[in-house]
């Protein structure tokens, strides 16, 4: 089992013993996603996927934010951002934007011009520590620096 799995599991029981239901609803939701993972890949599964379904659900949980807040219910808005934090500290520290920055920067260097060609290189590098939406931001950014 991999740490992260552990540890989403141990956190599950304590918010159980604690009688934290929406903590026990958050956590029994990403374990059942976890779980549909495994299944789908018939092997067990190791941090970094752990950490892809993590990813999924809190952007499923931003994006629902987004609709919440357009239609004026800052309640429901509130409650999946609360969820969106909560899911956030089992993520690995993420990378700064300096560091993405300089990788596109190297990548352009060695000749790459299009947003795919530098998208297709970077993003491997980054994988799991920081959002695709963040990086094609900067690569933009950058090539229109260069154009």
């Amino acid at each position: 089992m991999s740490q992260l799995l552990a540890r989403l599991q141990g956190d599950l029981n304590a918010s159980r013993k604690a009688h934290d239901k929406p903590a026990t609803l958050l956590l029994g939701t990403v374990l059942s996603e976890v779980k549909n993972r495994r299944i789908e890949l018939r092997r067990d599964v190791v941090d970094q996927e752990v950490v892809d379904v993590l990813r999924k659900a809190i952007k499923k949980r931003r994006e629902s934010v987004e609709v919440y807040d357009k239609a004026g219910r800052s309640d429901l808005a509130d409650k999946e951002r609360a969820e969106a934090a909560a899911l956030d500290k089992y993520l690995p520290p993420s990378i700064s934007d300096d560091e993405i920055r300089a990788a596109i920067a190297a990548v352009i260097g060695d000749g790459a011009t299009t947003i795919g060609a530098v998208m297709g290189k970077v993003l491997p590098r980054f994988k799991g520590r920081a959002e695709g939406g963040t990086i094609n931001a900067i690569v933009r950014e950058e090539l229109g620096k260069q154009g």
